[in-house]
């Protein structure tokens, strides 16, 4: 059993005869059905920042029934350790995290600089030891519903008869982790030229961005910000030739659909939260000031990714 805040488990990939269940979200539970690793979810209807310990005392005790012989803690608080606890799983896996001695009983040790990723710390807690080396990730994937993309076709009034370039210009983290609108405006204007359409993919937040790009080719671009469920935007995303993307969840969604991605990164690097695809590519200029994992350019330029040319997104498509 995992306790995750996570959408992707890697667990499987580790212990191939383990049968993973995932306590997680509400909001999430489509998500996680499209994951072929995973045996089951289970909702954990706790709201964000709530300590909730009869609802946890409740949930744990429910869990007793599927004899879990491991959980595996991907949060380092205090409260993620607890329904675990109550549940009686006897292995409770986890990082050093806030006093969590007793509640986690398989303590592990978090070695940031040979785990340098956060895909690698999540994999090696379902090692059964302390890594002396970041363990093999394999690339994620998601199932598409194929019979739903011809329906989201006609719900959106969308065609795939010219090739598709998705863009994801948001990034729920912070303007840092944004390429400018402008540059994503220009990006689809020129690839309409040349025989694409677009489609703009994020949420209700990122729907004044879709339209400032869906102003350049009213006809060929289209603004879906906010009227896709995540689900939905999987099988659209898994329509598509290319994606050009923001370092954000959306970018990890596209990877696992097997699409041919393009990440720009600013503040966050690759180094730490790269694109988990073969067909992946990205685009970071490594200033001095970076990276930062600020919010917003504490310098005040994001040169990062002021800096970043259309040319060179353009070249990262043309030169596949």
């Amino acid at each position: 059993m995992v306790m995750a805040q996570s959408l992707f488990m890697q667990v499987k990939a580790t212990r191939p005869d383990a049968l993973i269940d995932v306590l997680a979200p509400s909001w999430s539970l489509p998500m996680l059905a499209r994951m072929p690793e995973i045996n089951q979810a289970i909702e954990v209807a706790i709201g964000h920042g709530q300590f909730g310990l009869l609802q946890r005392l409740k949930i744990g005790l429910s869990l007793r029934k599927y004899h879990y012989t491991q959980a595996i803690v991907l949060p380092r608080s205090y409260k993620a350790a607890l329904i675990p606890f109550f549940a009686a799983i006897p292995q409770r896996t986890g990082y050093r995290g806030e006093m969590r001695y007793g509640v986690i009983n398989d303590i592990r040790s978090l070695n940031k600089t040979i785990l340098t990723q956060t895909v690698q710390r999540y994999v090696a807690l379902g090692l059964n030891h302390n890594v002396v080396s970041a363990p093999q990730t394999p690339y994620p994937r998601l199932d598409v519903d194929k019979k739903n993309q011809q329906e989201l076709l006609l719900k959106f009034k969308l065609s795939a008869r010219k090739p598709i370039i998705c863009m994801m210009p948001g990034a729920e983290y912070g303007p840092a982790k944004q390429w400018p609108i402008e540059k994503y405006a220009e990006l689809a204007a020129i690839v309409v030229e040349r025989g694409f359409q677009v489609w703009i993919i994020g949420s209700v937040k990122e729907q004044a961005l879709g339209d400032k790009i869906a102003m350049q080719q009213q006809n060929d671009i289209s603004n879906l910000c906010g009227k896709t469920s995540l689900v939905e935007a999987v099988d659209l995303v898994a329509m598509s030739a290319w994606v050009v993307t923001n370092d954000s969840g959306l970018m990890h969604v596209a990877c696992a659909t097997g699409r041919k991605v393009v990440a720009l990164y600013g503040s966050s690097t690759p180094a730490y939260t790269p694109p988990l695809s073969k067909d992946a590519k990205h685009v970071y200029h490594a200033l001095e000031c970076s990276p930062c994992f600020e919010r917003a350019c504490p310098l005040g330029h994001t040169r990062c990714l002021n800096e970043i040319s259309v040319d060179e997104v353009l070249e990262c498509i043309t030169h596949q």
